[in-house]
C-alpha cells in the first residue's frame, strides 16, 4: 500500500519542502495544508488551502484524511493549537503522526518521534529502563559539529513572517499561537539584527567581568507551547520571577545568577530589563547578570549548576557534567540525572548527574527518535532527510493498525 504523507506547519525555511520531495522519490505521496502565507512560501508547490476557523480544522482534516487516504502526518512542534487538534483527529482515524522538535540532545540533533514529543513522549522517566534498552546499544559517535548559522535561520524566520502578513486577506481567520502579529515578529527581528554588534560587545564585556562561580538560566521563548504547556508558568515572566526569588532567599551570598537570552528570540519583549528591576526590587542586583550574546555550550560547561524550566540547554550541561534542576516537565527529567529535590536546595546541594546513565540515556534517544543535522544550514538539513525518511517509512502506518475509524459525532 502506498503512504500519503500530509504534511502541516514546519519549522521556517526549505525543510518540510525538501523532505517531502525526498518522500516522494522514496515512493509515497505527498500533500500539504497551508495555513497562512509564510506556509506558502516555504512549500513552494501545489497545496491545500485551509482558510477556515480554527473550530472547523479537525473536520476538515477528517475529510482531507478520507479523501486523500492520508496514512501519516507530518508536523513541526505538537503543542501548536492547530497541531494539538490534528493530532486527537489523526489519532481517531488511525493515522501515524511524526512530530519533528528542536533536538533533546544539543547541539547537532533534531527530534523525530511517532505521535509527541517532550511531555507527550512515550520515553519513560526510568533510569532502569533507559540502562537496560542501552546495554544493546552501540555508544553515540563524536562526530564533527553541525554547521549552524543564526543569520540564515533570522533571515528565513524573516521571510516566513513577512509572506505571513502579506497573505493575510486570503488567510483572514489563520490565528498564530504566536502572542505577537506577524508584522510585530518581522520588526522585532529587524530591530535585533541592527543591534547585534552592540549587543555582542556588551556582552563579552560581561563575560570578562564575571570572576564568580555562577548558576546559569537559559531563557526559552516565550512563544514555545512547550514552555507553556508543559510547565506551571504560562510563560517566561512568571517563571524568572520565580527563580530570583528563590535565588534571593535561598542561595548562598557568593555565586552569581546568569541569564541567557535565547538566540531566537524576536526581541519584542525586554527581558533584561524585567530582570533588572525584578532583581533590584529583591536586592540582589550586584549578583544578577543578563547576556544576550554568548557560546551557551561554554557559559553552561564552566557553571555551578544550569536551572531551567525544560530546555534542550539543559543536556548540554549534563553532557558536561554540570547539575540540572528542571522546573517544567522535559523528557530528560530522570532520576539519577537531574536534580529531583526542591529548587531552593539546588542553589545550595545541586549533587551531580550520573554520568554512566545519562550516557545510556543518549544512547537510547540518538537510536530511537533523534536524527543528526539540524534547521539552520544547507548542510544540516541535508544531513537530516536521508535517515528522516528512512526512519518515517519504517514508523507504523495507518495500513498496520487496520481501516480507519472515522470520529464520533
Amino acid at each position: 500500500m502506498t503512504r500519503t504523507f500530509l504534511f502541516l506547519q514546519g519549522p521556517p525555511g526549505p525543510f518540510f519542502r525538501q523532505l517531502g520531495e525526498a518522500l516522494r522519490c522514496a515512493g509515497g505521496r505527498v500533500l500539504r495544508v497551508n495555513f497562512h502565507g509564510g506556509d506558502c512560501l516555504d512549500w513552494g508547490a501545489r497545496a491545500i488551502d485551509f482558510r477556515g476557523v480554527a473550530e472547523a480544522w479537525p473536520a476538515a482534516l477528517g475529510a482531507i484524511i478520507e479523501r486523500h487516504r492520508v496514512t501519516d502526518i507530518v508536523l513541526f512542534g505538537d503543542c501548536r493549537p492547530l497541531h494539538h487538534a490534528a493530532i486527537s483527529t489523526a489519532h481517531a482515524w488511525r493515522v501515524t503522526v511524526h512530530v519533528f522538535e528542536e533536538g533533546y540532545v544539543r547541539p547537532d540533533w533534531v527530534t523525530l518521534e511517532q505521535n509527541g514529543v517532550n511531555g507527550h513522549s512515550s520515553l519513560p522517566p526510568d533510569p532502569e529502563y533507559y540502562c537496560r534498552i542501552a546495554a544493546g546499544l552501540a555508544p553515540v559517535p563524536n562526530l564533527p559539529q553541525v554547521p549552524a548559522s543564526f543569520v540564515r535561520r533570522a533571515r528565513e524566520a524573516m521571510a516566513y513572517y513577512g509572506a505571513g502578513a502579506l497573505l493575510t486577506p486570503w488567510f483572514r481567520h489563520y490565528r498564530s499561537h504566536r502572542p505577537f502579529s506577524r508584522t510585530a515578529e518581522a520588526a522585532g527581528w529587524l530591530r535585533r539584527l541592527g543591534r547585534h554588534p552592540f549587543a555582542a560587545r556588551r556582552s563579552r564585556a560581561v563575560r570578562c567581568a564575571m570572576a564568580s562561580p555562577y548558576f546559569v538560566v537559559p531563557l526559552q521563548l516565550d512563544a514555545d507551547y512547550q514552555l507553556r504547556i508543559h510547565s506551571p508558568f504560562g510563560g517566561m515572566e512568571n517563571a524568572i520571577r520565580a527563580i530570583l526569588a528563590s535565588f534571593a532567599a535561598h542561595a548562598h551570598a557568593g555565586p552569581l545568577l546568569l541569564f541567557k537570552g535565547h538566540p531566537l528570540d524576536n526581541g519584542l519583549r525586554n527581558w533584561r530589563r524585567l530582570i533588572e528591576i525584578e532583581a533590584s526590587a529583591l536586592g540582589i542586583s550586584d549578583r544578577v547578570r543578563y547576556l544576550e550574546c554568548a557560546d551557551i555550550a561554554t557559559l553552561v560547561a564552566h557553571a555551578h549548576g544550569v536551572v531551567t524550566v525544560n530546555s534542550t540547554t539543559g543536556t548540554l550541561a549534563l553532557a558536561a557534567g554540570v547539575p540540572v534542576k528542571v522546573l517544567g516537565r522535559a523528557v530528560y527529567d530522570v532520576p539519577g540525572i537531574t536534580h529531583q529535590g526542591a529548587l531552593e536546595n539546588f542553589w545550595q546541594t545541586p549533587g551531580r548527574p550520573q554520568v554512566e546513565l545519562f550516557d545510556a540515556f543518549r544512547r537510547v534517544l540518538a537510536h530511537r527518535c533523534l536524527l543528526r543535522g539540524g534547521f539552520s544550514s544547507r548542510e544540516g538539513r541535508t544531513l537530516l532527510i536521508e535517515p528522516a525518511v528512512t526512519r518515517m517509512l519504517a514508523a507504523g502506518s495507518a495500513a498496520e493498525a487496520g481501516p480507519p475509524l472515522k470520529a464520533s459525532a
